[in-house]
């Protein structure tokens, strides 16, 4: 016997009974939009769980009921947009020519880092991070670590084809070439621009081949 039961306007009961899992998702998203847009305008310091739920038009029980704190608000908020529309970490071009992947990705860097909307809350979190270890641990496991994975694979492709050492160091690498530009982002030691990135690249890669283990050839390929 079916459980269903027909409703005055027509349909069924099951029909008009509202998503619980849909709507969570919609509260979620306006959380996390609202403390990133949030942070943006009125800074870190001043940010509040209650100003989140206000703009999110939630309790701010709601929001204590899926983090602990605002930080952690904001690493997600954070984590959503840097998450392709799949939910996962976006791969890094790959035509065959690294240093002009390498430069793309780095100017879109330049180009983040330089927008208000997105550089404040990144700084902000760098901060917390800094304070909070298990908001570092969170950092490490769901954000830094898929990012630097899709890094080193494209660092991979590029010792399919010789075009750097077969033992190179990934880790190592990535921090050679993306470390330069977060620092000086973060510390404010310098003007962020194509050129500093296109600069980047060609040091980082200049060293990296150059760097070739004995028993190499400059090319990074065995003798």
């Amino acid at each position: 016997m079916s459980t269903e039961r027909n409703s005055p306007a027509g349909g069924t009961a099951r029909d008009r009974t509202p998503n619980a899992a849909r709507r969570s998702e919609a509260s979620r998203r306006a959380i996390l939009t609202a403390a990133f847009d949030l942070v943006g305008e009125v800074g870190y310091a001043r940010l509040s769980i209650e100003g989140i739920a206000a703009r999110a038009g939630v309790g701010k029980q709601t929001i204590y009921r899926w983090w602990p704190s605002k930080g952690a608000v904001l690493f997600d908020a954070v984590l959503m947009l840097a998450q392709d529309p799949g939910g996962g970490t976006a791969a890094l071009p790959d035509t065959g020519d690294l240093a002009a992947d390498l430069g793309l990705v780095l100017r879109a860097t330049v180009d983040e880092f330089a927008d208000p909307r997105f550089s404040e809350p990144l700084r902000a979190l760098s901060t917390e991070i800094a304070h909070d270890p298990a908001l570092a641990r969170s950092y490490a496991e769901r954000l830094d670590g898929p990012l630097r994975e899709a890094k080193k694979d494209r660092l991979r492709s590029a010792q399919r084809v010789g075009d750097l050492p077969e033992d190179l160091d990934l880790d190592l690498a990535v921090d050679l070439i993306w470390g330069p530009l977060t620092a000086r982002w973060l510390h404010r030691t310098g003007p962020l621009t194509h050129a500093f990135a296109d600069a980047l690249v060609a040091a980082a890669l200049d060293g990296l081949r150059g760097a070739a283990a004995p028993g190499r050839d400059g090319t990074g390929r065995r003798e």
